[in-house]
């Protein structure tokens, strides 16, 4: 059964699972980052735990190859807690460690590039839809978007996973990003208008082939 396509304005509960990042949870977060530069392995471990479902949501939207997600996952928490000591809590640990996710998600493509073969679309929404858990809901509505996602241009998409997805501000996106706020928000809304027409496209196949069908 092809999964219902979803709206773009809808698109913010999708993939987040039922979570949130509040000002509480990052504060927390912070807290567990700055208390683990001295080496506690058990406070490395809870910060860990705290920002993993971002970080896999994160970099699972972004990576062209959804069988790397989890190694490329486990890459940026090696990067951060090496680098771990140099943070000093300017800003907030799930804003640094996204950016080095996305570091982390570049650096893949870089190396990407250099081998002879990356997953085709076909592959990645196929490998993307098996792993997945099916007994969440929302999940062929989460496939769907992942399938809209992988057609619209990079940049848009980071902008749109950081900020609608994650739920991120549009001045922490701009951090994430390394960018203006203002180009976050122009391309939330390119990202947006070329969802909602891949979605108008998509009802009107649907609707065509109803008609040829009665």
């Amino acid at each position: 059964m092809t999964p219902e396509r979803p709206h773009p304005g809808r698109c913010s509960a999708v993939g987040r699972s039922g979570r949130r990042h509040t000002a509480a949870s990052d504060a927390e977060a912070t807290r567990l980052a700055l208390a683990a530069r001295d080496g506690d392995a058990r406070t490395a471990d809870l910060f860990v735990r705290a920002l993993h479902h971002d970080v896999r949501t994160f970099v699972a939207h972004l990576s062209p190859d959804p069988q790397e997600v989890d190694d490329l996952t486990q890459e940026v928490f090696v990067r951060a807690l090496v680098g771990l000591p140099r943070f000093e809590g300017r800003s907030a640990a799930r804003v640094w460690l996204l950016t080095i996710a996305r570091r982390t998600v570049v650096d893949s493509f870089r190396y990407a590039a250099a081998r002879p073969r990356r997953a085709d679309r076909e592959d990645w929404c196929r490998a993307a839809e098996e792993a997945q858990p099916r007994d969440l809901p929302g999940f062929e509505e989460g496939v769907a978007l992942r399938e809209l996602l992988a057609t619209i241009r990079a940049d848009g998409r980071d902008a749109f996973v950081v900020t609608q997805l994650l739920g991120f501000p549009y001045a922490e996106a701009a951090t994430i990003l390394g960018c203006r706020v203002g180009t976050v928000r122009s391309r939330v809304a390119r990202a947006r208008t070329a969802l909602a027409g891949l979605v108008g496209e998509s009802e009107a196949e649907a609707k065509a082939s109803v008609l040829a069908g009665a």
